[in-house]
C-alpha cells in the first residue's frame, strides 16, 4: 500500500521545486536583478550628494557660486530619484511576467502529478483539502520571489551599501554598523527558525479548517437527513478552537520579536549619533555627515522592519508551499514500467493467475485467486457483500497492482504495458456514477474526446438519455452540478453508460449498472446493453440476479474464493450459494433495487 502522506517537505525541498521552475526564464531573472542593482544605487548614491548639499549650507555666506553648487546637487540628487525610479519600472515590470509564467508553471506541474497519483491516495485524501494545496502552491511562489527579489536581495545591496560608504567616512562607526547589521540578521533568522514549527502546524491547522468545511458541504445533504447541523458545528468549532490556539501562540512570538526589534533600533541610533558627536568634537565629522548617517539609518530601520514582516509572510509562504512538495515527493504508487508499450487487444482475452491481494497483510481479499474469461464472453460476479466482486474489476482496471499473481489481457501482463492503453481498452459503468460539473454533452463526450455532436447524441439515444434531455431548457449544453448533483441517480446512470457506449471498447464492465433505474427505465437500458454487448468481453457485477440470468457464465464468489461457476440454470440445479441467494430473492424477501 502507499506510504503515510508526509504532512509538509523542507524549506530546502521547496527551494529546489522552485528553481527548477525558474531558472528556465534566465533573461526575464536577469533583468528583475538588473532592476534592484539600479534602484540601489540610486538610492544609496542620492544621500551622498544631499550630504555636500547641507555640507555647504552650512559652509557660510550663499554666494552665487555656492548657490550654483546647491542647484547642481539637487540635479544630482533627482537623477539618482529617477534612476531609482527607472530601474524599479525595470524590475516591477521583469518580475510581474517571470512570476506569472513561473506560477503558471507550478500549478501545471502540480496538478499533472496529483492527477496521476492512485486511486488509492485520492480515496485517502479530501478533495478540498487537495484543491487548497494546489491553489497556495501557486500563491506561495508568489510570496517568496516577492520576498527574495523585493525585500532581501535589494535589501542586502542597500545595507551593504551603506556599511561600506560609512566605513569609508568613518572606520569605527562603519564597522559598528556592519556588526550590528550581523548582530540583528542572526537575531531575525534565528527566531525566524524557531518559530518556523509553529508556522507549520500553522497551515496544517488552515488545511484543516478547509478540509473540514470541505467534507460537510459536500454532505450538507446527509447532514440535513441525519439532523447532524449541530453536531457538526461542535465538530467545526474544536477544528476552530485548535486553529485559534496555534495562532495566538504564533502571534504572541511574533510580539516578542517586534519587541527585541524595537530595542535593537534604540542601540544603533543613539550609539552611531553619539558617535557621529564625538568625532564631530574632533572635526572629523560634518554636518552633512549626520545628514548621511541618519538618511542611511532611517532607510536601512525601514527596510529591516519590512524585513521581520516579510520573514513572516516567507516563512508561511515555505509552510504553505511544503505541504504541496510533499506530494510532490511521493512516489506514484501505480507506474508504468520503463519499458512499457500500449497494449494491444485482439480478443480481450482477460485472466487472473494465482493473484494475491489485501489492504491489510492480516486480511486478504484475494489470495491464489485464477479466473480466466475468453474473449467475447459474458460473464456475471456474484456474491455477498465483501467477496471480493469490485476488487478484481479494479486490479483488471489498474486502480491496484495485486501482491502476487498477474492479471492479463490477452495474454500481457496488465503491470508491463501503459496504464492509460489498459483503461482505454476496458468501458466502465460503476454503480455510483460521478459526473463533472460541465455539460451532459461534455460529460458523455469524455468517454470519445475526439467525437462528433452527431456520435454523442447517438450514444445518448442508445442509452435513453435523450427524452430526458431533451426536456431540460439547455438541453445538451445544461450543466449537471458538482459530481452530477442536478440529475437523478437513474438519469446520472444512464448518462455514465452513454460514456460507455461512446467509448466502444473491447472489455465492457458494469458494476450495479442498473441498480439505480426504476422498472421501467431499466427495460430500457438492459436493452441498449444487450447492443453494447455484442462483441465485447464482458464483467457483470450485481447483486439483483434477475438482471445476470442470460449471461454466458455466472462466477459465484465468497470470501475471495469462487465457490461455484456456471450457467443460471447449472448454478440452480447445484442447491448451493447461488440458489440460496435467488431464492431469497424471488421469495420476495430482498427489495427488488437491492
Amino acid at each position: 500500500m502507499q506510504k503515510q502522506e508526509k504532512k509538509s517537505a523542507t524549506a530546502g525541498a521547496v527551494f529546489r521545486v522552485y528553481i527548477q521552475h525558474v531558472v528556465k526564464y534566465p533573461w526575464r531573472i536577469f533583468f528583475v536583478f538588473l532592476g534592484a542593482i539600479i534602484v540601489q544605487a540610486g538610492t544609496l548614491a542620492a544621500p551622498l550628494f544631499l550630504r555636500e548639499f547641507f555640507n555647504l549650507l552650512a559652509s557660510g555666506t550663499p554666494s552665487a557660486a555656492v548657490v550654483n553648487q546647491l542647484f547642481l546637487l539637487l540635479a544630482l540628487v533627482g537623477a539618482m530619484y529617477l534612476l531609482e525610479w527607472l530601474g524599479r519600472r525595470i524590475q516591477e515590470i521583469s518580475n510581474l511576467y517571470l512570476a506569472a509564467l513561473v506560477m503558471a508553471d507550478l500549478l501545471g506541474t502540480a496538478f499533472g502529478y496529483l492527477i496521476n497519483h492512485s486511486y488509492n491516495f485520492f480515496t485517502s485524501n479530501f478533495a478540498g483539502s487537495l484543491t487548497s494545496k494546489v491553489s497556495r502552491f501557486g500563491r506561495s511562489f508568489e510570496a517568496i520571489f516577492d520576498s527574495i527579489l523585493l525585500q532581501f536581495f535589494p535589501t542586502f545591496l542597500f545595507v551593504t551599501g551603506s556599511v561600506v560608504i560609512l566605513f569609508l567616512r568613518n572606520h569605527t562607526l562603519g564597522i559598528a554598523l556592519g556588526v550590528w547589521v550581523i548582530v540583528f540578521l542572526w537575531f531575525q533568522i534565528t527566531v525566524a527558525r524557531i518559530r518556523q514549527p509553529i508556522r507549520k502546524a500553522r497551515a496544517e491547522a488552515d488545511t484543516k479548517i478547509t478540509a473540514t468545511l470541505a467534507d460537510a458541504i459536500g454532505n450538507q445533504n446527509t447532514i440535513a437527513l441525519f439532523s447532524g447541523a449541530e453536531g457538526e458545528k461542535v465538530l467545526f468549532k474544536k477544528v476552530i478552537a485548535a486553529w485559534q490556539t496555534i495562532t495566538l501562540k504564533l502571534w504572541n512570538a511574533d510580539n516578542r520579536i517586534w519587541g527585541g526589534i524595537g530595542l535593537f533600533m534604540i542601540v544603533i541610533e543613539v550609539g552611531l549619533l553619539g558617535g557621529g558627536v564625538f568625532y564631530w568634537q574632533k572635526g572629523l565629522f560634518t554636518i552633512g555627515d549626520f545628514v548621511l548617517i541618519q538618511a542611511y539609518l532611517l532607510t536601512t530601520f525601514d527596510r529591516l522592519v519590512s524585513i521581520n514582516r516579510e520573514l513572516r509572510r516567507f516563512y508561511d509562504a515555505i509552510a504553505d508551499a511544503g505541504e504541496m512538495v510533499a506530494i510532490l515527493q511521493m512516489p506514484h504508487e501505480i507506474k508504468d514500467a520503463v519499458d512499457a508499450k500500449p497494449l494491444a487487444v485482439a480478443d480481450a482475452n482477460i485472466s487472473f493467475e494465482n493473484i494475491t491481494f489485501s489492504f491489510n497483510p492480516d486480511q486478504p481479499i484475494l489470495e491464489d485467486f485464477s479466473l480466466a474469461i475468453p474473449g467475447g464472453q459474458k460473464v456475471a460476479l456474484v456474491g455477498p457483500s465483501g467477496a471480493g466482486k469490485s476488487t478484481i474489476t479494479k486490479l483488471l482496471l489498474r486502480l491496484f497492482d495485486v501482491k502476487g499473481g498477474t492479471v492479463e489481457i490477452d495474454g500481457q501482463n496488465i503491470a508491463s504495458v501503459t496504464q492509460n492503453s489498459v483503461r482505454d481498452a476496458i468501458a466502465f459503468v460503476p454503480q455510483e456514477p460521478i459526473l463533472f460539473h460541465r455539460t451532459l454533452m461534455e460529460n458523455i463526450r469524455y468517454g470519445r474526446r475526439q467525437a462528433s455532436d452527431d456520435e454523442v447524441l447517438d450514444a445518448a439515444r442508445k442509452a435513453h438519455c435523450d427524452k430526458f434531455i431533451s426536456a431540460l431548457p439547455e438541453k445538451y449544453n445544461t450543466f449537471v452540478g458538482e459530481r452530477g448533483i442536478k440529475l437523478s441517480g437513474g438519469e446520472r446512470q444512464r448518462v455514465a453508460i452513454a460514456r460507455a457506449i461512446l467509448k466502444n471498447s473491447p472489455i465492457l464492465v458494469l458494476d450495479e449498472a442498473t441498480s439505480s433505474l426504476d422498472s421501467e427505465s431499466e427495460a430500457l437500458i438492459q436493452d441498449a446493453l444487450k447492443t453494447l454487448m455484442e462483441g465485447k468481453t464482458v464483467i457483470v457485477i450485481a447483486h439483483r440476479l434477475s438482471t445476470i440470468m442470460r449471461m454466458d457464465r455466472i462466477v459465484v464468489l465468497q470470501d475471495g474464493v469462487i465457490v461455484a461457476d456456471g450457467t443460471h440454470a447449472e448454478l440452480l440445479e447445484h442447491k448451493g450459494l447461488y440458489h440460496k441467494l435467488w431464492s431469497i430473492q424471488a421469495g420476495g424477501f430482498l427489495l427488488d433495487d437491492e
